[in-house]
């Protein structure tokens, strides 16, 4: 069974569970961001920061472990608008293009941030990137 449709059987499982649940609205669209960023993620964003986000040796940065993250605008506008340009990680020197996807659109980023500091932030990171957050961040820097 490929990952696109276990994610899928897992989100209307988790959907059926919660509706008998106590879980709040905003919990539960917290997971489907975490669910549909992460298969968003698979697609468009693994092949160079790794399924684990681990990076791709000097070539790449790591998202896991990554100091990078403690700036969401920084973050978001990288999803939105791609890299161009020295950036340091963790102490580490990365000069590589991180292409922008125009495929994507504003919720498409909020997913992936989202599940990005899920899957790797730390506990004050870890809640929802919104739709709203990613369209006023500030990217002309």
């Amino acid at each position: 069974m490929n990952y696109y449709l276990r994610s899928k059987i897992f989100l209307f499982a988790l959907l059926g569970v919660t509706a008998f649940s106590c879980t709040s609205d905003d919990q539960i669209q917290y997971e489907q961001y975490v669910i549909y960023g992460g298969d968003l993620y698979i697609q468009h964003c693994s092949n160079c920061h790794g399924v684990n986000g681990e990076g791709l040796r000097d070539l790449y940065p790591p998202l896991k472990g990554s100091d990078y993250l403690a700036n969401r605008v920084k973050i978001i506008c990288a999803i939105q608008n791609g890299l161009k340009g020295e950036i340091v990680v963790n102490g580490k020197k990365y000069n590589q293009v991180m292409p922008k996807n125009n495929q994507l659109y504003s919720l498409d980023h909020a997913q992936i941030a989202t599940y990005i500091y899920d899957k790797w932030g730390d506990e004050s990171t870890k809640k929802l990137v919104t739709v709203e957050e990613v369209e006023k961040a500030n990217c002309n820097y």
